[in-house]
């Protein structure tokens, strides 16, 4: 199951978090814990709390799991007028590991949820024991890659009829897809919603790409320095994320970690979730042990 707990971010923005699982149960032959592990689930761009569903739900049997629909995604607010930089994501996460009372907590980002996290734990090291990096690079992209991800908005044949149609295009027919991608498919259903004329996504296209302009010019290398909890780097092998940048991004990171899963394109908690927990269980249990 999943609950739903109302957060306040940056600027009064209304966002979503799901709290999924029951809360862990006690083992009566150890000592009560003080406080339940907190882990912050955060999305990548275009996505929401409900990618995470399967992480969350084995994490939710040791740990206290919450995925944040962050702004302009999912069921959180989308104000015309809010504010999509870089600074406004950051608080928003920050807001919800203080309200919820997860912290210290770890995080784990995919894609833009990634950066998010990173910059957190060097803004805010104390509300962050540990980070896991899911397919998000550290350097620069550049002018051409926010080009081609505004013709790439555009090339959608929204309205879809149905959500058999969604899958088919993103899984198959989409000029980004190199071969047939099932999980893809099915991963772009779920940011779908029905509308008088057909199935549409949840998002404002502009709001994505405004998202996006705030991060996607620059690098962001020296924040990853910044960062001092335990940190691992995990890219899947098909992903966006290449093994030379990820290998500097560990060697960057202080205390950071390297993992890949096979068989797995960018959307690799999604693609692979069973070789994407057996990636990184042995590093939670190790952050939260120590």
């Amino acid at each position: 199951m999943a609950r739903r707990i109302d957060v306040t971010g940056a600027g009064g923005v209304r966002l979503a978090a799901w709290e999924f699982g029951d809360p862990p149960k006690a083992d009566p032959a150890q000592p009560a814990p003080e406080t339940t592990p907190g882990v912050l689930l955060l999305h990548g761009l275009m996505g929401r709390a409900s990618h995470w569903a399967s992480t969350a739900r084995w994490l939710s049997g040791r740990h206290r799991a919450v995925a944040l629909d962050q702004r302009g995604h999912g069921q959180s607010d989308k104000p015309p007028q809010a504010s999509f930089t870089r600074e406004a994501y950051v608080e928003d996460a920050e807001a919800a590991l203080e309200q919820l009372g997860l912290a210290p907590a770890v995080l784990i980002g995919h894609a833009m949820g990634a950066l998010t996290a990173w910059q957190l734990a060097a803004k805010r090291p104390e509300l962050v024991r540990g980070l896991i990096i899911c397919d998000m690079r550290a350097s620069a992209l550049g002018v051409a890659s926010q080009r081609e991800w505004a013709d790439w908005f555009k090339a959608w044949p929204v309205p879809f009829a149905t959500l058999a149609d969604v899958r088919k295009w993103f899984g198959e027919d989409d000029p980004w897809v190199e071969r047939p991608n099932p999980a893809r498919g099915e991963f772009y259903a779920e940011v779908m919603h029905e509308s008088p004329d057909g199935w549409r996504p949840v998002f404002d296209y502009e709001q994505m790409l405004r998202s996006r302009e705030t991060w996607v010019y620059d690098a962001h290398w020296e924040e990853l320095a910044q960062v001092r909890c335990p940190a691992l780097v995990v890219r899947g092998v098909d992903g966006e994320l290449g093994r030379a940048e990820a290998q500097e991004m560990v060697r960057v990171l202080p205390l950071g970690e390297y993992a890949e899963v096979a068989d797995a394109g960018h959307l690799v908690h999604y693609d692979q979730p069973v070789a994407w927990r057996a990636a990184v269980e042995p590093f939670l249990d190790a952050v939260f042990t120590a």
